[in-house]
């Protein structure tokens, strides 16, 4: 389940800079780093809610390959039923003040599509589609290569799964390295949280009303007492849910935010890269 929170946020007014290929059965944005430079590892996004099309996401990915080196792939985990952009302005509308007049048409809009995606993109369904992709790329392209992966709000959920190390491709080895997701929506605490036995690295904003300062204190005293596990969690003062890839390119304190998460997600792959040897 995700809430309206998961739907708000405003569009990047940037131009991605990747490809669209099919890669092991879905269309997938990659980014890659600059022609000649040698790659580090791979990191696979799993989306918010808005998936693989949306253009922060295509932007983070771009983000992500320049500044680690990485080859990024953002798959269509939602074949084809993300939630529609306009979502985005109809929730800014619900939540404002005035338009009293448009408000019942953009709540009748948003509560259909909220339902639609929900339907199509319940766990029972993504799940077998996510982790059949992660296992098609550590069997091959990232056989000998460091594997991780960055979840946000939908897709946080995921990829804190993804670290529970449980399912293996055939050659035995992780399905990912390192994890890395920013806000994430509809955790189980601690079942889930109790389960994480590779790196993780959480950004979570101080103002987010999915995950709150309890939700976060609770996931902080879990991963204390696994002194095996790397983690770190990082709070950021004033920022709400969707910070990480959503935020506002008017604001800029939304922006500076938003940069600090990329940053976060960038160093601790490019710290957990390093320790991995296949």
């Amino acid at each position: 389940m995700s809430c309206p929170q998961c739907f708000s946020g405003h569009k990047n007014p940037d131009t991605p800079k990747g490809r669209v290929e099919k890669i092991h059965g879905l269309s997938t944005y990659i980014a890659e780093p600059a022609e000649g430079t040698p790659v580090k590892g791979i990191v696979i996004i799993v989306p918010d809610a808005f998936g693989w099309e949306f253009v922060n996401n295509r932007i983070l990915a771009d983000h992500y390959a320049s500044a680690g080196d990485f080859r990024v792939y953002l798959p269509d985990f939602m074949n084809g039923c993300a939630a529609p952009v306009w979502m985005m302005e109809s929730m800014g509308i619900l939540t404002g003040p005035g338009h009293m007049l448009s408000k019942p048409y953009h709540l009748v809009c948003t509560a259909y599509s909220f339902i639609t995606f929900l339907t199509l993109n319940r766990g029972s369904v993504t799940w077998p589609r996510i982790t059949s992709f992660f296992k098609a790329v550590r069997e091959n392209e990232g056989a000998s290569l460091p594997i991780g992966t960055a979840g946000f709000c939908w897709g946080g959920k995921h990829v804190v799964n993804l670290a529970d190390d449980a399912i293996k491709p055939s050659n035995s080895r992780p399905l990912v390295d390192a994890v890395f997701t920013a806000h994430p929506s509809n955790l189980a605490i601690p079942g889930e949280i109790e389960k994480v036995v590779k790196p993780i690295s959480l950004a979570v904003g101080d103002k987010d009303f999915v995950l709150n300062l309890k939700g976060v204190e609770d996931i902080k005293k879990i991963w204390a007492g696994k002194p095996d596990v790397d983690t770190e969690v990082k709070i950021y003062e004033g920022a709400g849910h969707g910070f990480g890839a959503r935020a506002d390119p008017n604001t800029k304190e939304a922006v500076r935010q938003a940069g600090e998460a990329e940053t976060q997600a960038v160093d601790w792959f490019k710290k957990q890269f390093t320790k991995v040897v296949y």
